[in-house]
């Protein structure tokens, strides 16, 4: 059970699907619980906020509502069962849910912890994304609701300028001008948002627009307040007229020459989150200022720098790596056949790590597959052990050829392991474990894969990357998705709760190529492992995944002819991570509509992988056996045609 109320009060199941909670006082009961935080509201207590002059039978009516707040929230509760959500305590009522269950426990806690620990912006910015309103929009008239909302909306304030003030104190914050801009002109008074947006103008390289902010404060405090500055504004303007303004990191003025910030950039890219993302940026404008100097090996060197390890075969920029793939390619056609091993090998391999299959063309693909190749003949002839695990990472990013190749993978994840363990690659041994973890998943050893899941959690510790465990975290649902279906595992509704938290992980840790639709697609495979129709909630965004899981979204609701052509118009799915998954959905939606001809194909394809588990070649989620959908679909394509 998930419950929102930074917005209109809604609550959701396990499964992504919407809980009807009634009416407005339904709903406004539950609200007043949720602000509790799980402390107990008495029932005199209730009544008094529900209604400024309480009916005589008030009482009487808070039980009916609390009663079907009960049904709502625990349809499937035995009728003698107490119940576990919505609690009878002595005089009153108290809700109780994990507190990450609940969006506004979960921000305050988030809030708190980036107070003490900045590090945490990126979790911060996840948090702040989940305001959707005003907090508990619909609850306009009563006194408790106006009071939280003063309050929680002072912290949601709090929240935007401590982001910004970490971001600002680490040396980033030049792309903040319109977002404080914007939190200036709503909230005037408040002299930190003032001296935010001066900073910020600062960062940019505006230092005289900085200073027109700051007058411009000093003004509006005067004029309407009768007040002068705070200190803290008054030492900021002090600063900036004695400072200069920093220089961007690249692009027109830069003081950072492209090999320095592009060795920046690979620092960041550890990070993950909005350090991630400003990696990217950065990278990209290094190596156009890089190309700026026509000084072909100095761009050769700025483009294959960047050779921090890559584990995902979707891009979570397609644009900014189509970019860079085409200046590798260029820089190696200029530098021409007798280009020095090194430089051509790292240009190479850049090719092979930025072409992610799933965006791209027959003859892109083509490109990538002989650039890996030609990237890890040159680098074994090289005795450069990094260039090599470099080479290699891009080999594996392009062996997604067909389904069925987890165990060649894995040996490509075994040799970038012993070549990072013996000549200490701190970040490539994360890079072999976590391949070999992907590989363990998708041949079923489960037992293998949890060893290769910890041993790369040490390592992340060791060497401050964090975006591991967040990735290790989608496993640990994964494999519990698998035991759900054994005697004594974990519940469905349990194993929805696992990836739920993996996806509020996720979904501050700068990796869109990854997040975008894997909740739903895991949500769907818990499904049909218990032989459950697919979500049809309308708010999952399926993103890439969409053509495939729509056909059984679509029988799901019922609406069968609408599934078969959706069926006929989805694509052959990419050649990434998902592809089994995908080809599996496909068979079952063909399967389940008897199209003969689709079920062939889809068996045809899979029959390679029938020793694997669909979806679990990411290690992220699992629907299942492969062999399972092999049966389906040639069970379907063999039998006669079926009655329309």
């Amino acid at each position: 059970m998930r419950i929102d109320v930074l917005g209109a009060v809604r609550a959701f199941r396990d499964d992504g699907s919407v809980v009807d909670l009634g009416g407005p006082r339904h709903r406004e009961v539950l609200a007043r619980l949720v602000a509790a935080e799980g402390h107990l509201v008495t029932t005199d207590h209730l009544v008094e906020d529900l209604w400024s002059d309480p009916p005589p039978r008030a009482l009487g009516a808070l039980r009916t509502f609390v009663a079907a707040l009960r049904r709502a929230l625990e349809p499937d509760r035995p009728p003698r069962d107490p119940p576990r959500l919505l609690l009878t305590e002595g005089p009153g009522y108290a809700l109780r849910l994990p507190r990450e269950d609940v969006d506004i426990h979960r921000f305050q806690d988030t809030l708190a912890r980036a107070r003490r620990h900045p590090d945490a912006v990126g979790d911060l910015t996840a948090a702040l994304a989940l305001w959707r309103g005003p907090a508990y929009a619909e609850v306009t008239a009563s006194g408790w609701a106006q009071r939280e909302r003063t309050r929680l909306e002072e912290l949601r304030l709090e929240g935007v300028e401590l982001r910004a003030r970490i971001l600002l104190d680490g040396g980033e914050g030049a792309d903040l001008v319109a977002e404080l801009g914007a939190h200036v002109a709503e909230h005037p008074w408040r002299e930190p948002a003032w001296e935010l947006l001066a900073r910020a103008l600062h960062r940019a390289g505006r230092q005289a627009d900085a200073l027109a902010t700051l007058r411009r404060a000093r003004t509006m405090l005067a004029d309407q307040l009768g007040l002068d500055p705070g200190g803290d504004l008054q030492r900021l303007e002090t600063d900036l007229l004695t400072t200069p303004a920093p220089p961007a990191w690249s692009g027109p003025g830069v003081r950072l020459g492209p090999r320095t910030t592009v060795e920046l950039a690979r620092t960041l890219a550890l990070a993950g989150g909005d350090a991630l993302v400003h990696s990217r940026r950065e990278r990209l404008a290094a190596i156009q200022a890089a190309r700026r100097t026509g000084d072909l090996p100095l761009t050769a060197r700025v483009i294959g720098a960047y050779d921090v390890p890559a584990l995902w075969s979707r891009a979570d920029n397609p644009e900014q790596s189509r970019a860079v793939v085409a200046a590798a390619e260029h820089t190696l056609t200029a530098l021409g056949p007798d280009a020095p091993a090194d430089l051509a090998a790292r240009l190479l391999a850049t090719i092979a790590v930025e072409s992610r299959g799933a965006d791209l063309s027959p003859a892109e693909l083509t490109r990538a597959r002989q650039a890996a190749r030609r990237a890890e003949a040159l680098a074994r002839g090289l005795a450069d052990p990094a260039l090599l695990a470099f080479a290699l990472n891009g080999v594996f990013l392009q062996s997604f050829t067909r389904p069925g190749l987890a165990a060649p993978r894995d040996r490509i994840g075994a040799e970038i392991l012993d070549l990072a363990t013996r000549h200490e690659l701190a970040n490539f041994a994360v890079l072999g474990r976590l391949v070999r973890l992907q590989s363990a998943s998708a041949l079923g050893d489960l037992d293998a894969a949890a060893s290769h899941a910890t041993a790369a959690e040490q390592l992340a510790a060791a060497t401050e990357a964090p975006l591991v465990p967040v990735l290790t975290g989608w496993f640990r649902a994964r494999a519990a998705a698998a035991r759900s279906t054994e005697p004594g595992g974990p519940t469905a509704a349990a194993v929805a709760a696992h990836y739920r938290a993996a996806e509020d992980a996720l979904r501050g840790a700068g990796m869109p190529g990854l997040h975008r639709g894997l909740f739903p697609l895991a949500l769907l495979g818990l499904r049909l492992l218990h032989d459950r129709p697919a979500p049809t909630d309308p708010h999952l965004d399926w993103g890439p995944y969409r053509p495939w899981a729509r056909p059984l979204v679509l029988l799901a609701q019922g609406r069968v002819e609408e599934a078969r052509t959706a069926l006929g118009t989805a694509p052959e799915p990419p050649c990434d991570h998902m592809q089994e998954a995908l080809w599996c959905l496909t068979a079952r939606a063909a399967a389940r509509l008897g199209e003969r001809t689709v079920a062939a194909r889809a068996a045809a394809a899979l029959r390679p992988a029938r020793a694997e588990h669909a979806g679990a070649a990411g290690a992220m989620l699992t629907l299942g056996p492969v062999a399972r959908y092999v049966a389906e679909a040639t069970a379907c394509a063999e039998a006669g045609d079926p009655a329309r």
